[in-house]
């Protein structure tokens, strides 16, 4: 009996080694195919909540690398930001629209002109050789609302420098934003706590 048991388990054991060696080949041979290093568009989009989380994911993980990054906040108001508090604190230059919601300003002329000033500094990042990535927060909404030029929005992206990364996060990104896009990530909201009553809370929300 412990034989055949033994037998069963090192056929299993067989098995599983045939099967990953076989997704190590495939992975490999997707590696060794990526060949070219270039700056990437990457947009995060979706219903779900963490698409500013994961944005500045990966401002950190640039800046712990030694690199240059810069951050633009649209629809954001004067209230504490964490990761603006530690990330400014390692040198990132950050350019905030702080008007807050647009929902609570009601005044579109007023929102438009501060999406302009503040994308004439994404712009200035976006232009700049020495920054390695630009995190575009929130920017959807600014095409969505039509307070920033589509046009200007996809040129001032597809003329950065070569090696510069950006990320783009939001809902309801544009199709020309998505179609230009090299990554396109979407999160899906299964639940969300703020529906249940939960409020948004300090260090874990923002």
């Amino acid at each position: 009996m412990s034989s055949h048991s033994d037998n069963r388990d090192e056929i299993k054991a067989q098995r599983h080694k045939a099967r990953q060696q076989k997704v190590k080949q495939q992975v490999d041979a997707h590696v060794a195919a990526a060949t070219r290093e270039t700056g990437v568009l990457m947009v995060i989009t979706g219903e779900g909540k963490g698409k500013s989380t994961a944005g500045f994911g990966t401002v950190a993980r640039a800046v712990g690398h030694g690199q240059s990054a810069a951050v633009v906040q649209f629809i954001k108001g004067n209230w504490a930001c964490g990761e603006r508090n530690l990330l400014e604190s390692a040198g990132v230059p950050f350019a905030v629209m702080a008007t807050g919601f647009t929902w609570e300003t009601q005044d579109k002329a007023a929102d438009t002109a501060a999406a302009l000033a503040t994308w004439q500094q994404a712009e200035a990042f976006l232009a700049d050789e020495r920054i390695s990535l630009v995190l575009l927060d929130e920017l959807t909404y600014m095409l969505s609302y039509h307070y920033l030029p589509l046009e200007r929005v996809l040129n001032a992206i597809s003329q950065r420098p070569a090696h510069q990364h950006v990320i783009v996060t939001g809902r309801n990104c544009h199709r020309s934003l998505l179609a230009l896009a090299d990554t396109v990530s979407e999160i899906n909201c299964v639940r969300h706590a703020f529906n249940q009553g939960i409020k948004a809370q300090q260090g874990f929300d923002y």
